[in-house]
């Protein structure tokens, strides 16, 4: 029986594999001439590293032997696990990736305005005309908009034109051996072994992003199980390489979660002047009675409700957002990822950039300066997320709530002012 692994030794793990990577060759390491110690002291270096790396190998055999009875359980048969496995070690790429999430450190109007370039756009447009029939065929069945369904597909892989290069299996199987999010990825890994046992697709088309996500638009592979279907009908869930296989899969997939058909993501609005920024929830009616007004000219919708969102806070474009918002999230929990598919998919449908301006002038904060944020309203009681530095919409609520107890503008905005009326708490 393999011997269990502690998080903290598969951090160290994933810590050697990185410093691995990035350590120099033998050429590079050395100069030309050195003395006796100089050269001692870089062949012990060497040794050591070499024996490292060995060992970190054999735990990571252990690991996968140590996978078998889980795997054997769900199903897989012991050639499938074996194939799977067959020269894979752990990926010192993957561990890196996990410090770059950019959709939560960036600020948000330099993720959109990087998402939605006018490449992205022309190619967007090009591919909407040439499988309109397949859209029009997801709209009628399951209820969501095409400009969605486009949208994710255009952020996720820019449209298929790049799907992923890392073969799935390792990529979860590093995740899981380093300790990052170990239990999820380990019940991914289990499930992209299943997906090969019940031969959806062969090990070399098994590809995708650092993180395990497969195919045209980035299914995990428990997502895979759950909600792929056969939008060609020809047999086989392939979201890979069948863009109506990936277009159906992707709204089944926001169906499930809860897609309202009908109701709209959301919309940019004008706020009126004076406007009390204590209100935050209120069906459309209400909305429009406080004197929001839509940008485009709209007029607002006869029901339903919706929540003000402002990313750039009372200084920057204001939105309200539904429901159906949140059902993005749940592709991936980013507000830039959320609302870069919302107006992906609207300008590929002709509508207009962003009318509001951000703030771009104003200075950002860096990693530490998030975390602080957290941390302090945390200590205040407003805050039970992870002090990760990664402003989410734990992060927006705690701020809010902060800002309502001082009296201060409710727009839930982590800025320099806020930090500073959090240091000023005694």
């Amino acid at each position: 029986m393999a011997r269990p692994f502690t998080p903290t030794g598969r951090l160290l793990c994933g810590a050697l594999l990185i410093g691995l990577l990035g350590a120099p060759g033998p050429a590079q390491a050395q100069p030309r001439s050195q003395s006796a110690p100089a050269q001692s002291q870089a062949a012990s270096s060497q040794s050591q590293a070499a024996s490292a790396q060995s060992q970190s190998a054999a735990e990571f055999r252990r690991f996968v032997e140590g996978l078998w009875p889980e795997a054997q359980a769900a199903g897989v048969s012991r050639a499938t696990f074996d194939d799977a496995f067959r020269g894979v070690t752990p990926d010192p790429r993957v561990v890196a990736l996990t410090k770059k999430q950019s959709e939560f450190v960036r600020p948000i109007w330099d993720y959109i305005n990087g998402a939605i370039s006018n490449d992205r756009l022309e190619r967007g447009r090009q591919l909407a005309a040439q499988w309109s029939d397949t859209l029009d065929a997801v709209e009628r069945t399951y209820g969501v908009p095409r400009a969605v369904v486009l949208g994710v597909w255009g952020m996720e892989t820019n449209f298929g034109s790049f799907t992923g290069s890392m073969y799935a299996v390792q990529s979860l199987a590093t995740l899981a051996f380093t300790g990052y999010r170990a239990d999820f990825f380990r019940k991914e890994l289990i499930t992209a072994l299943q997906i090969l046992e019940q031969d959806h697709i062969d090990r070399a088309v098994m590809l995708g992003s650092w993180a395990g996500a497969m195919g045209q638009t980035q299914f995990m592979p428990s997502s895979f199980m759950k909600f792929a279907v056969d939008g060609n009908r020809d047999g086989q869930r392939d979201i890979w390489r069948s863009v109506p296989d990936a277009l159906a899969s992707t709204a089944n997939y926001l169906r499930q979660q809860g897609w309202e058909p009908g109701l709209p993501w959301g919309f940019e609005v004008d706020l009126p002047e004076g406007f009390d920024f204590r209100n935050l929830r209120q069906g459309f009616p209400s909305w429009a009675g406080l004197g929001l007004r839509r940008v485009d000219g709209r007029p607002m919708p006869r029901s339903g409700e919706a929540t003000l969102f402002l990313p750039g806070g009372a200084n920057g474009p204001a939105f309200l957002v539904t429901a159906n918002y949140d059902v993005i999230k749940t592709y991936n929990s980013s507000d830039a990822y959320a609302m870069g598919v919302a107006h992906l998919g609207d300008r590929l449908m002709g509508g207009r950039p962003f009318q509001g301006a951000w703030p771009v002038n104003e200075p950002q904060l860096d990693r530490d300066q998030r975390v602080e944020i957290q941390r302090r309203l945390a200590a205040l009681g407003h805050y039970e997320g992870e002090t990760d530095g990664k402003l989410g919409s734990k992060t927006r609520a705690a701020v809010r709530a902060f800002q309502l107890q001082r009296g201060l503008v409710a727009d839930g905005y982590a800025n320099a002012a806020m930090l500073r009326e959090l240091r000023a708490v005694r």
